[in-house]
């Protein structure tokens, strides 16, 4: 279970002071893309539209990444987490995993 630690891309929470600054934290989730999610994310790419494959697999990883980064700062003693950034990647032999990090500063507040 995900702990309960806040999480805004701001450099504060409107209406709360930060108490004490604890450091830096970080997540990270690679995904493969498999052989058949990229023949029908092909096919999708040629008929247009959205990829729904591909969508779930960034929101699965996203989560992910974002949780770990919260579980880091809860045993820092953090109640929240300030200046979260998402980055996206591809990388892998071809290109074939997708990775999503992102980073955040933990806080009291």
């Amino acid at each position: 279970m995900t702990p309960k630690i806040e999480l805004t891309t701001t450099p504060t929470f409107e209406g709360r002071r930060i108490t004490r600054y604890l450091g830096v934290v970080h997540g990270e989730a690679i995904v493969g893309a498999n052989v058949f999610r990229d023949m029908f994310a092909a096919v999708r790419d040629i008929v247009g539209g959205r990829s729904a494959t591909y969508e779930r697999a960034l929101a699965e990883a996203r989560e992910v990444a974002l949780g770990e980064m919260q579980k880091r700062a809860e045993a820092l003693g953090a109640n929240a987490v300030v200046g979260v950034d998402l980055d996206y990647e591809v990388l892998g032999q071809n290109n074939g995993m997708l990775m999503v990090s992102c980073s955040g500063t933990a806080v009291i507040c």
